[in-house]
């Protein structure tokens, strides 16, 4: 593959009328419409006929990231609100040290209201049922997309963690132009989450009931996990004419030896459960390349933006899995580690993914970059399928199904 020297972004762009975006999710996760596309061939459906058109011939790959509350109101004493939006721990910078803190840490943050905040520590007083607390936050420095802001509370009783989950709002998506309700914690996030850290949900994950769940076990897909925590440079449009100027954000992956294993030991076509699972297989793939001609990492695993284009792959699938296995047998590991900010555009070459299931996505859009480079020009024609047999679009709307 080749860098791609212009993206036209005007060319993914299409018009998405505003009473087409799901402000809500229906009552069922499960009965949402699913769009069928399969080597050209589109079929109407609706999601809970998922384990009747996949056979044990397939094995879903899932991300069972958890969104945390990762949004923080304080006021100041003037009665001027701010909001901290939190996207990455900074000290600790492990997600699990860092939830699992119990009197401070750091984190990269967004910040609205900005220029109302001067240098004055901001102060929230937080209530669960049984422990309180004084929440404080304190400007420790600000970078150029983002501030560090520290946290610090006065009872140890209460890791991170919780004092998110009492003081914290879902971070629903900024299209949907609603606040967050109550039941946006329940259903902005899949039933099979499980690590927290993402400030937005696998959004193609939310379709998922237990009774899916069981009825595709039960036909013979397999079903693998992994996690990448997805950050808020998903919602970021592309705002440059041509997207190669694009900067990508940067998103933490991991993955369990077994999980790894379980895809090396398949003979079945991978379907990947979203753009992010998406993004993880592939930058799993392109990170073996890299290990392959001796890299080894620095801190910590780490694929760039366009590595994936320079590199030339010389291996297969297998291949590729089991040179992540030895490294992690050369590191005495059993979880792998890596960050990634690969972009996938028109013209990406796929190593891992068979397929896809995803949500509609916005227009002009770096995940529907991702989707036209997994089915080319035939995501115009899924798209106007999608407008005009009434779809619901984004974050809580219908999904599709694109095998290409």
């Amino acid at each position: 593959m080749r860098i791609p020297e212009f993206i036209d972004i005007s060319e993914y762009f299409y018009d998405l009328p505003e009473d087409r975006i799901a402000k809500y999710p229906l009552e069922q996760r499960d009965h949402s419409k699913l769009l069928y596309f399969n080597h050209g061939s589109i079929r109407d459906h609706v999601f809970h006929e998922l384990p009747a058109i996949l056979s044990g011939n397939y094995q879903l790959v899932f991300n069972d990231t958890r969104v945390i509350q990762a949004r923080i109101q304080f006021n100041k004493a003037s009665g001027s609100g701010i909001e901290i939006f939190l996207l990455e721990p900074f000290t600790p910078a492990d997600y699990q040290l860092s939830f699992g803190s119990s009197s401070q840490c750091s984190w990269k943050c967004l910040v609205g209201n900005a220029k109302k905040w001067k240098d004055e520590i901001l102060e929230k007083k937080i209530f669960s049922a049984t422990e309180a607390a004084l929440l404080q936050a304190e400007k420790i420095n600000r970078e150029e997309n983002y501030f560090i802001i520290r946290f610090t509370w006065n009872n140890k009783n209460l890791c991170f963690s919780e004092i998110l989950e009492i003081s914290g709002l879902t971070p629903i998506p900024p299209y949907l132009n609603r606040e967050a309700e109550e039941s946006d914690n329940l259903r902005y996030q899949t039933i099979y989450s499980n690590y927290e850290g993402s400030v937005a949900a696998p959004t193609a994950g939310l379709h998922f009931s237990d009774e899916v769940l069981e009825k595709l076990s039960q036909s013979g897909v397999k079903q693998t996990h992994l996690t990448l925590h997805v950050g808020a440079g998903t919602f970021v449009p592309v705002k440059v004419e041509n997207a190669r100027d694009h900067e990508m954000h940067m998103e933490h992956i991991y993955i369990n030896r077994q999980s790894i294993s379980s895809l090396l030991h398949t003979d079945k076509k991978i379907i990947a459960v979203g753009t992010t699972s998406v993004r993880t297989l592939e930058s799993l793939y392109y990170i073996a390349c890299k290990l392959k001609s001796g890299y080894r990492g620095y801190k910590e695993l780490f694929l760039d933006q366009w590595d994936a284009y320079e590199i030339e792959p010389d291996i297969s699938r297998d291949e590729a899995l089991e040179t992540i296995l030895s490294f992690m047998d050369l590191k005495n590991t059993d979880t792998l580690k890596l960050t990634t900010r690969i972009m996938i555009s028109p013209g990406y070459t796929f190593r891992m993914a068979d397929g896809i299931i995803t949500n509609f996505h916005q227009p002009s859009s770096t995940l529907l970059l991702l989707i036209s480079a997994f089915i080319g020009e035939d995501w115009k024609k899924v798209y106007d399928h999608a407008l005009k047999n009434n779809y619901r679009f984004l974050s809580y709307g219908d999904s599709s199904l694109l095998i290409p």
